[in-house]
């Protein structure tokens, strides 16, 4: 009668674990890559668009916490302004320079930079760069947060708790950030106008009467900009909190998901910022 122990060489062998296997599947190429990629941008951007009409319902028919929604607007907005006044005061002159040093190698006349400069500043360059800030900023911050909990499954225990953490934790960020953003953006541009209107008295001799000139900007102009402070605002926390709740894989899986959410919330903001101008042409022009 054979001895019921055996020598684990005798033992039938289970096969290569998971991770071997997929070290050994022969990797994607060519167009097989290309619909594997096509493949995975159209899941993401269904699930992002599932989380912006999910946040849209739980704003609407969710539950109320006003306290949460301040403590995520103090998040968002006032740790964020002096970031944003340093970076909008250096662009405002930056720009200034550049603009009056090019215009005067075709006009001597530099009256009409302050005018030209508030038109673009409020249709577009106030509200786009801010909002880049704030992707790296505020997005970083809720994919890091986010991800942090559902990797120490503090996001389970709130589904076992039959709790939606769209509606525990993205949507306070969402209504925080449409605010907060706005407000920022406003803020920037009175920064950034101020520091240019500096620089072109400093360098180009260009007194400050003249240089506030709003004669160019009009309703379409306001119209443009007050679009994209509130499609920006809402895309980062968007976006940002679906990088979170995707997270998986330890420390390591909140690291990749913080720099997700810096990439895909910029590319947002670009992608909005094209589609918006573009709408904003065909209406005003």
């Amino acid at each position: 009668m054979p001895s019921p122990d055996k020598s684990s060489s005798d033992r039938p062998s289970a096969g290569p674990p998971s991770s071997e296997l997929r070290d050994l599947a022969p990797e994607a190429s060519g167009v097989a890559a290309i619909g594997a990629a096509a493949l995975s941008l159209f899941q993401s951007a269904r699930e992002l668009y599932s989380v912006f009409v999910r946040t849209l319902y739980y704003c609407a028919k969710g539950r109320r916490e006003p306290g949460a929604v301040l403590q995520q607007m103090y998040e968002i907005g006032n740790k964020s302004l002096f970031f944003l006044t340093v970076v909008m005061g250096f662009i405002g002159m930056i720009m200034v320079f550049q603009a009056g040093q090019q215009a005067k190698r075709v006009i001597p006349d530099l009256t009409m930079l302050g005018a030209t400069y508030l038109e673009l500043l409020v249709r577009d360059l106030a509200a786009s760069i801010a909002a880049l800030m704030l992707a790296t900023r505020v997005g970083a911050g809720i994919a890091a947060e986010i991800g942090s909990m559902v990797v120490t499954e503090q996001v389970d225990a709130l589904r076992m708790c039959a709790a939606d953490p769209i509606d525990y934790l993205i949507k306070p960020r969402f209504i925080a950030s449409l605010l907060m953003t706005t407000c920022l953006i406003v803020w920037s541009a009175a920064v950034s106008f101020t520091t240019g209107m500096v620089t072109a008295y400093s360098m180009f001799d260009v007194s400050p009467e003249t240089f506030m000139n709003v004669s160019l900007v009009d309703a379409g102009d306001l119209a443009t900009g007050l679009a994209k402070c509130v499609a920006y605002g809402a895309a980062i926390p968007v976006v940002s909190g679906h990088s979170g709740l995707s997270t998986f894989g330890g420390s390591e899986g909140v690291g990749w998901a913080t720099t997700r959410a810096v990439v895909n919330s910029s590319l947002a903001v670009i992608v909005l910022n094209m589609l918006i101008s573009a709408a904003a042409f065909l209406i005003f022009r």
